[in-house]
């Protein structure tokens, strides 16, 4: 298990545990159910939430090692992995969804992961979605000239990660008895179901649509600890047509929820995540006399 006092780690001073926020939301009171945000966007300024979380264990086992990961153009893991290279001083490579983007200015995303430091190499399509076999992922290391480096998943989901953020259920126990988070790829919720003590709840909140992250949070359960841990469950309901995919609806909300309570909320994960703990109160979701814990794992960008 990393801990902050990892070597190297340690000098980036993270905040944790992270504060726990109770605001009060009408949508909520009148439900008689407390929400508190868990505020994991504090913990770093550049490595937020759950980023520093799946990151800090993998970053210790490459020890050093040049560290290749993966991603779309738009990829807040992506950002978070050339961030720590460029803190670290750990050389970064980052595998870029479509080998149509190779010829074209960069976007403000990839830009920054160029300026802290990350090579920056893209595939086509086809490939990346194969990449997680031996032999695609052998081929596209070879082309990226990184067959010695340490390879972290798409998201940073592997069995480090996972459990790296049991730490964040640990530090939810005694809070509420309901905990929710947006999900990319499901090691997030694996790992804070872990950590909850009996009696609480993990909800995950999909920002893609498939409806495939239940089966894979149980694999990454199964990779870090051996078999199913806590108690959880996903809502597919709230994903509004895709990753990065911000309709005018959501964007309302998430500026309404500014608004109410002074805090920037993240679209492609965060806003999902709120506006779906909004419908479930209504809903009648969560007991009266309860709380629920919302994990707030970014920050908007730029």
């Amino acid at each position: 298990m990393t801990s902050p006092d990892t070597p190297g780690l340690a000098a980036l001073h993270p905040r944790l545990p992270s504060p726990v926020q109770e605001v009060v939301d009408g949508r909520f009171e009148r439900r008689g159910v407390r929400l508190l945000l868990k505020r994991d966007d504090l913990i770093h300024p550049e490595l937020i939430g759950n980023k520093w979380r799946k990151l800090a264990p993998n970053l210790t086992t490459a020890a050093g090692r040049t560290v290749v990961t993966f991603g779309g153009a738009w990829s807040n893991h992506l950002r978070a992995t050339a961030a720590a290279g460029r803190l670290l001083g750990i050389p970064t490579v980052g595998v870029v969804r479509g080998d149509e983007l190779a010829g074209r200015p960069l976007n403000p995303s990839l830009a920054r992961c160029a300026a802290d430091g990350m090579r920056l190499h893209f595939v086509d399509r086809a490939t990346y979605r194969r990449k997680s076999e031996p032999g695609a992922l052998a081929g596209i290391l070879r082309a990226a000239d990184a067959e010695e480096a340490y390879v972290v998943p798409e998201g940073g989901s592997n069995a480090d990660a996972v459990r790296g953020c049991r730490a964040l259920g640990v530090e939810l126990r005694g809070h509420a008895e309901s905990v929710a988070v947006a999900c990319g790829t499901g090691g997030t919720l694996a790992g804070l179901a872990a950590g909850l003590a009996p009696g609480q709840r993990a909800l995950g909140v999909p920002v893609l649509k498939g409806g495939f992250l239940t089966a894979g949070t149980e694999a990454l359960q199964r990779a870090a600890f051996g078999g199913p841990r806590g108690t959880w469950s996903m809502d597919d309901r709230f994903h509004f047509g895709g990753y990065a995919r911000v309709p005018a609806e959501l964007d309302a909300f998430a500026a309404n929820f500014e608004h109410r309570h002074g805090l920037p909320v993240e679209r492609l994960y965060v806003a999902k995540l709120l506006y779906g703990l909004v419908i479930l109160a209504g809903e009648g979701a969560f007991p009266r006399g309860t709380s629920v814990a919302a994990v707030i794992t970014g920050r908007p960008f730029p």
